[in-house]
């Protein structure tokens, strides 16, 4: 009986441990964070997804099979998993509410549901994400009011809730905002008093809180605040309250805007009778009714006092103080001369028109409409200063006005109204009466749409296929399809946007690092607030009909991460949409996901129970049977990792490390990376070794670690790179390579190297490198792809011999299926290096060989060019290709390189671009780059003018710049070279002869 119950209790802890493992091996499967997992499964069933942009949000892992919108970190966390750092659901036509479950998303850095129909309130819980830095709501029906708990997002730099329904006061707990720069909360129901409390937010650039119901009086604080450039708190109930004097004290002030007409909305009249309904309601006292036909209600604004004195704030361009119950004389002092709006309308100003507005040069309107100024008005603001693009409105209508000093005969560009003055009956004023009339001085108008010039073919670009005639295309007749950008400037500071235009595509194709003549101006409106809407167009370089894959994930990320600058003549922008049609719709969200069948998942369940119940009996026998070898196995766990035989690859003692190292000195630290630190060392036979140490506590290291240890113990090549041990014990993690005297590609042709390297060296190198991969591609058993190929992971050996390096982040090829059919891709999360990175990989997640392909030919522009894949903003391969197009791709060859064959230099260059093409079916596989690069060796070698004892037929190698420590910020884990190693030629005595 004894026996027996002993029996069940042992098979009760088998099976127990067996489901222990079971579980274990769900969580390790799991990729992304758990929490965030059902977040996102929360968040999906609060929204109603009538476009169906999120389908895929129940297939597979959030951050692996990527779920629309959602974007993850290309690292794991100290936790293990992968975090979401991304949420992009703009204008995907989802309504419902926000759920709470946002706040499980403590990675996040960017919440984006802007253009929705979202309803409820902003959850609380939001307040919870420490990590957030844009917060971007606007554009939804959301109501309620804001909680406290929002003021505690310490890393929030935007924070956008406008055009919704949002009520209740501003929390004051908003002054902790110690990030924030801008807040946009206008167009909504706030109201109640402006903390003055959020004047201690010193990183505060734009203040936009227009058209709401706040009441109180402004406070004087915010002139304290160092940065803040514009305050637009037009449209709002401030009762009895006085513009604090202390506001021309604010050196940094754009743009002042407080006026509070209430905006007069048409209905079914024109603009006269907008007009007399606006002058009506006004002068009387009266307030329209809010079922009135023609209007809304003008707000109870009560803004009194008299202006202060700005003269001192020279930064400032745009004043509002229109619709308020000013009074007093407007201040003589000159304002600053970027001035290019003075609206003081409504108001009730006596007093003459100050002579020092006839000294503003970029004026562009002036305001001073019913009020009650007298005396005359000077002609001299028009004077000697008015260019053709320029425009100025000049209202001067139901004043005091007696007369006019200078001749009345303004340009065609200029506006000016005078109705309602004495001045209309004063008939020693020549021409007044026609400034006289209600409607005179119809206003100019804009218009800054771009045409093609010239006459060009009718049905050479079919506008089908969304093809059309790049406008200022310096080749005429360009057919190009274009990128459609909704563009809006929240608070310009100007009123006519003519003179700024060209200013405009400066600023835009700057930053977005375009050509001048790749944008257009589709179209432009001026909406309320004002706000200027306009529709841009976004076209290719000369020569190419259409942007490639990568150029549109880069414009769009600069775009929808809000990296256009803000400078002040513009002020804060938003995106409205970009529209990806006719040959760019296949980049739309939207891709078909088809509904896997839910057997195999069964299989991989039972099958992974009953490992797992095998797994547990065998660890039971082990541990009953083998106790005493417990601190054996501990030193040795890795090979049970693994479940794979290292062949000739040492495990060594954490001791053997510390001696080769000498105990891990600085001194012989020779680089430094994402996996951790690089040491040379010197074994007990005086074998010279790399050793990466992993860092303490990586996760990602120890992934990499397994990965790289379970593929180098099985390739062997002579242009790969030779792992000759591991070190896996006392919590220390350690790769030990051959020692690469002569460190990585990179060190070599830096713009700023010393060293140097003939073209025949560099095409040798080059060679190496494909070869070192053909052998991965083609015969590793199974099949590699190495996602990470870059100039930093190609070593140079004592002979200037190249070899691959760094598995950390490699992947088998894919394996035929039950059905025999063997995938031509692995579906993975995208990891490598910018730059290097394959455009369909990134957008797709599909890793194949041509991804590999794509990084090498990036490794043969930078062998050739000497310049770094991304580079102030601009990509190797967009630039090689340019320079090739316009027939200068000589120029930007490396000058270092010493002369070279020119037949040789462009078909080395045809076969890197060439593996840069943007479509991979359109790329040469690994084979075909060798054999190209052979076939270009062999054309150099037969040059009749190189001569085995010339400069030109030696690859001759000069030190490189001395380092001690690896400074490359793209790179990882390299291997720095050193002339002084046992082992190693000096470099400064190696040369290469090309064979011949």
């Amino acid at each position: 009986m004894g026996l027996k119950m002993t029996g069940i209790r042992y098979c009760g802890y088998v099976f127990t441990t067996a489901i222990y493992c079971f579980m274990l091996q769900l969580i390790v499967a799991q990729i992304t964070d758990p929490s965030e997992v059902s977040a996102l499964v929360a968040i999906k069933n609060s929204l109603i997804d009538n476009t169906r942009y999120l389908k895929n949000w129940d297939k597979g892992d959030p951050c692996t099979s990527n779920w629309t919108g959602v974007n993850c970190f290309n690292k794991v966390g100290a936790s293990g998993y992968l975090h979401v750092k991304e949420l992009r659901m703009m204008a995907m036509g989802l309504s419902g509410s926000l759920a709470p479950e946002l706040g499980q998303l403590s990675h996040l850095h960017f919440l984006n549901f802007m253009w929705n129909d979202l309803t409820g309130s902003i959850p609380e819980e939001i307040g919870n994400i420490k990590s957030l830095k844009l917060l971007l709501l606007t554009g939804n029906r959301l109501s309620g009011s804001l909680s406290d708990k929002l003021g505690y997002l310490p890393n929030l730099r935007i924070f956008q809730i406008d055009q919704n329904q949002i009520s209740g006061r501003i929390p004051k707990s908003f002054s902790n905002l110690n990030s924030v720069q801008h807040i946009h909360f206008n167009n909504n129901s706030l109201s109640g008093q402006i903390p003055s409390e959020l004047s201690n937010v010193s990183t505060m650039l734009h203040m936009l809180i227009d058209n709401n119901n706040l009441s109180g009086y402004l406070p004087p604080e915010f002139s304290t605040l160092p940065r803040l450039r514009i305050i637009q708190l037009d449209n709002n109930n401030f009762s009895l309250s006085e513009i604090p004097a202390s506001y021309g004290n604010m050196s940094s002030l754009v743009k002042l805007v407080l006026e509070c007409s209430g905006h007069l909305i048409m209905t079914s009249r024109v603009d006269r009778i907008r007009y007399k309904v606006e002058s009506y309601c006004h002068l009387l006292k009266w307030r329209c009714n809010a079922t009135d036909k023609y209007c809304r209600s003008l707000r109870n604004c009560k803004l009194r006092g008299s202006i202060p004195d700005l003269s001192r704030v020279q930064s400032l361009r745009y004043l509002d103080l229109s619709w308020n119950q000013l009074s007093g004389s407007i201040p003589q002092n000159k304002l600053s001369n970027n001035m290019t709006a003075i609206i003081l309308s409504h108001n009730r100003l006596d007093g003459s028109i100050p002579k020092s507005f006839s000294s503003l040069p970029l004026l562009q309107k002036l305001s001073v409409e019913d009020n009650l100024l007298n005396g005359s008005f000077s002609t001299d603001i028009w004077q000697k200063k008015f260019t053709s693009t320029s425009s100025l409105l000049i209202d001067l209508r139901n004043n005091s006005l007696s007369d006019i000093l200078g001749t009345l005969e303004p340009p065609l560009n200029v506006t000016l109204r005078l109705h309602g003055n004495p001045v209309c009956r004063n008939e020693n004023v020549r021409n007044v009466i026609k400034f006289c009339g209600s409607e005179a001085g119809a206003e100019h108008k804009t218009n800054n749409s771009q045409s093609v010039t010239g006459t060009c073919p009718i049905h050479a670009c079919p506008k089908d296929n969304y093809y059309e005639y790049v406008p200022a295309s310096p080749v005429p007749c360009t057919c190009a399809s274009p990128l459609i950008v909704g563009w809006r400037l929240k608070s310009p500071s100007f009123s006519y946007f003519d003179p700024y235009v060209h200013q405009f595509e400066q600023y835009m194709t700057s930053d977005l690092h375009l050509n001048l003549y790749q944008m257009s101006i589709e179209s432009n409106s001026w909406e309320a607030g004002p706000r200027l809407r306009m529709q841009l167009k976004l076209f290719p370089t000369v020569g190419v009909s259409t942007f490639n894959k990568s150029e549109v994930i880069r414009i769009s990320d600069i775009l929808q991460y809000w990296e256009i600058s803000v400078v002040d003549l513009f002020g804060p922008y938003e995106l409205l949409n970009f529209t990806l049609v006719g040959p760019y719709s296949y980049l739309n969200p939207d891709v078909q996901v088809k509904r896997k069948s839910k057997g195999p998942l069964i299989a991989i369940i039972v099958a992974g129970v009953f490992a797992a119940f095998v797994s547990a009996i065998i660890t039971v026998l082990i541990k009953k049977r083998h106790a005493k070898y417990r601190s054996i196995l501990s030193r040795k766990r890795l090979s049970s990792r693994l479940s794979i035989k290292l062949d000739g690859i040492r495990s060594f003692t954490f001791r053997e490390m510390s001696l080769a190292t000498k105990n891990f000195d600085s001194s012989n630290q020779v680089g430094e990376g994402g996996y951790g630190t690089v040491f040379k060392g010197i074994l007990t036979d005086k074998t010279v070794v790399a050793i990466k140490r992993a860092k303490e506590g990586s996760v990602q290291g120890q992934k990499e670690f397994l990965t790289e240890i379970s593929l180098l113990s099985r390739l062997h090549h002579r242009n790969l790179v030779s792992l000759l041990g591991y070190c896996d014990e006392e919590g220390e993690q350690m790769l030990v390579y051959e020692f690469m005297c002569n460190g990585t590609l990179r060190n070599w042709i830096p713009v700023n190297s010393k060293g140097t390297l003939a073209f025949g060296a560099r095409l040798q190198i080059a060679l190496g490198a494909a070869k070192g991969i053909l052998y991965l591609h083609t015969e590793a058993h199974p099949p590699i792809f190495h996602r990470d190929i870059k100039a930093s992971n190609i070593l140079l050996d004592s002979k200037m011999t190249a070899k691959v390096a760094d598995f950390g982040l490699s992947r088998l090829a894919p394996v035929q299926d039950d059905e025999g059919v063997l995938p031509n891709h692995v579906s993975t999360i995208v990891k490598g290096t910018p730059g290097y990175l394959d455009p369909e990989y990134f957008l797709t997640r599909k890793l194949t060989d041509k991804s590999d392909v794509y990084s090498l030919g990036v490794v043969f522009l930078e062998i050739l060019t000497g310049m770094r894949p991304i580079s102030h903003g601009k990509n190797i391969v967009r630039e090689v290709n340019l320079a090739r197009d316009s027939e200068k791709m000589f120029s930007v060859m490396d000058s270092t390189m010493g002369p070279y064959p020119s037949e040789c230099v462009e078909k080395f260059v045809a076969l890197a671009l060439k593996c840069c093409e943007d479509k991979p079916e359109d790329r040469p596989s690994m084979l075909d780059v060798v054999r190209e690069l052979e076939t270009i060796q062999s054309i150099l070698n037969m040059m009749p003018d190189i001569d085995a004892d010339s400069v030109d037929s030696k690859a001759k190698f000069n030190e490189p710049k001395s380092t001690s420590s690896f400074s490359d910020s793209t790179s990882r884990d390299p291997f720095i070279s050193s002339s002084n190693v046992s082992g190693c030629y000096s470099i400064s005595d190696v040369s290469l002869t090309m064979p011949r």
